[in-house]
């Protein structure tokens, strides 16, 4: 059981390094996504690495959700969480200080419900989202995107683990040792390059039956 949990997790740790390489590689993909969250700040730019935003950031997000409509602070956590499809949740810890910030500034009003309390966007706070509708837009977007990254990753460790328990181990193995060795030649000849290519034709036509 032990040798098994160990294989796992090198398979698993080798294809996510593989996410990150490609990412790098494109400009897309898990290695762009890895700098998702973060302090975007209010004039835009990129996202720290991390799943938390920034304060400043985070009362943004916030009040842009309020525009939508009112909402209670264990909504507006329901309503990250959603959009990106688990990614983000931000605890109630991060939320409810800067639903009172927005509060104090005059950006959002509170209605008592009970123990409840319901947020709701103010016409100051209409205002200022309107200053800052680029920044807020940008980042409810990558919250979106960086959950449907999330979606994909998860679909594709999910069929590495079904390939472990069909006995495809050595597969994902040997894979990785093939795809270093190309990576060891990439600086070769001209002519030594094409010698590979020639090896990995053959070899998938040989795994094709086709040879």
């Amino acid at each position: 059981m032990h040798r098994s949990s160990h294989h796992h997790a090198g398979h698993r740790e080798a294809f996510m390094t593989h996410l990150h390489l490609m990412g790098h590689r494109h400009g897309g993909g898990f290695g762009q996504f890895a700098g998702f969250m973060g302090g975007m700040g209010m004039g835009g730019g990129a996202f720290r690495v991390g799943r938390r935003l920034a304060s400043g950031d985070l009362q943004l997000v916030l009040l842009a959700l309020l525009a939508e409509r009112a909402r209670h602070g264990y909504e507006l956590i329901k309503a990250l969480e959603e959009r990106s499809e688990g990614f983000y949740s931000p605890s109630p810890g991060m939320v409810y200080p800067a639903l009172t910030w927005l509060e104090e500034m005059g950006y959002a009003s509170v209605t008592p419900e009970g123990a409840k309390k319901l947020y709701g966007i103010t016409e100051a706070g209409d205002a200022y989202l309107t200053e800052n509708r680029a920044a807020a837009d940008a980042m409810l977007n990558q919250i979106v995107q960086a959950g449907r990254k999330m979606g994909r990753v998860r679909q594709a460790l999910g069929a590495l683990e079904e390939d472990e328990q069909d006995g495809w181990r050595e597969l994902w193995a040997v894979r990785e040792t093939l795809a270093q060795a190309v990576r060891e030649k990439r600086h070769s000849s001209t002519q030594e390059k094409q010698r590979i290519v020639e090896i990995l034709k053959a070899a998938a036509a040989q795994i094709r039956g086709k040879a």
